[in-house]
């Protein structure tokens, strides 16, 4: 079997309402889903988690593997990554991302050619069905959607999820500027629904290592779970550690010097944004070893959703639950998406490959959506659109 054409589209997967962050509005994700076709009609698909990946998939990545054998994973990640040590010590780590939404798609043709779901060629499934967070934030209101703006708004947008899909598990965040909101939010949540549900927060650097202390002190006696990324960076986390007994998470997946400085306790990741599947399993194996947790961050369409799934699955160390945006999605590129949690689970596919297929109809909505409105930018400020806005600190 020969790889014959590989193709990346810039997608947009909106929400049905922006949600406030540290750094503005997040109206969605913008992503790029790559297809690899083969010369006997197996076609595969993965992800790559940023629109800017297209260019180098479509211009750099696909010259390299076209005519080459899908199924040696070896082989193609020689002909198209650089040495990994250069590319992350020398270079930029796009290359890396890029390569990374290729090969999910190399394992769901893999998949398809023998017949079994992903999970199965990891080594089966330590279990198959996989935790994800609910996730709770200030939103505006979109068309009588959304609007969750006070503590007492979060508590009955949580108490409906717990009503309505059996949900648990909350995590989110209230990052106006204003840390007592938070604390009062989280305040409120406890004393709301008592022990009965697992709560966490997620900060995306807002803090300073002060205000952080404050907010770790008021939140301590409440049975937080984890505290992603409290502040801006591991050395302030390694301080704000002898301040309170609360784990903490962070996106950026830097082993050795979590270790070395003793904080964070977590990685909440992407699997494409660590190089592929392969590159994912090592991190968390590596992680295990070094007594840090890792799970997966939300924001995906519904193919690299598929992939946290069977990793998850077939993973034995992968135990906690991942983030999860879904239920916010108001389209998604597979006919089966969103894909969206039940009592804070959602079953591993169980079809050939990553199980899920793409869709033809959301694809070229997604797309439409990226072309007119372009990338749902992340970093989008609602006081100034065209200057991007500052981390607070408070």
């Amino acid at each position: 079997m020969k790889i014959t054409n590989i193709k990346a589209i810039p997608v947009n997967i909106p929400l049905e309402a922006p949600y406030i962050w540290s750094v503005g509005l997040y109206p969605g994700s913008s992503r790029a889903v790559v297809i690899v076709e083969t010369d006997e009609g197996i076609t595969g698909i993965g992800e790559a988690p940023s629109h800017r990946l297209v260019d180098i998939i479509n211009k750099e990545i696909a010259p390299r593997l076209i005519g080459k054998n899908p199924l040696l994973l070896n082989e193609c990640e020689l002909r198209a990554v650089p040495d990994w040590y250069v590319s992350h010590n020398t270079d930029d780590t796009s290359i890396v991302k890029a390569y990374g939404g290729v090969e999910i798609a190399l394992w769901d043709i893999q998949g398809k050619y023998y017949g079994k779901p992903i999970y199965e060629l990891l080594g089966g499934a330590f279990r198959k069905e996989i935790k994800f967070s609910e996730y709770f934030v200030y939103r505006q209101s979109v068309n009588g959607v959304g609007g969750e703006n006070s503590p007492e708004a979060v508590v009955e947008f949580c108490q409906r999820m717990h009503e309505e899909h059996g949900s648990y598990i909350f995590e989110g965040k209230v990052l106006t500027g204003n840390p007592k909101e938070e604390v009062d939010t989280f305040k409120a949540l406890r004393e709301h629904f008592g022990d009965k549900i697992v709560l966490r927060a997620d900060a995306n650097y807002a803090w300073s290592l002060s205000t952080a202390r404050w907010i770790m002190r008021e939140l301590e006696p409440l049975n937080i779970e984890n505290y992603e990324d409290p502040v801006a960076s591991f050395e302030d986390m390694s301080i704000l550690r002898q301040h309170t007994s609360i784990p903490f998470s962070t996106h950026v997946p830097d082993l050795r010097r979590a270790v070395s400085l003793n904080a964070p306790d977590n990685f909440v990741v992407n699997i494409a944004a660590l190089g592929g599947i392969k590159k994912t399993i090592e991190f968390v194996n590596a992680c295990q070893a070094m007594g840090k947790g890792v799970w997966m961050y939300s924001g995906d369409s519904g193919i690299g959703t598929a992939a946290y799934l069977h990793v998850v699955a077939a993973t034995q160390w992968l135990i906690h639950p991942s983030q999860c945006l879904t239920r916010f999605y108001t389209h998604d590129v597979i006919e089966e998406g969103p894909l969206v949690h039940k009592n804070n689970v959602i079953p591993v596919p169980e079809k050939p490959g990553l199980g899920v297929t793409l869709s033809e109809e959301g694809l070229a909505y997604c797309h439409q959506h990226f072309l007119e409105h372009g990338p749902l930018d992340t970093f989008e400020n609602p006081d100034h659109p065209d200057v991007y806005k500052r981390l607070p600190l408070a």
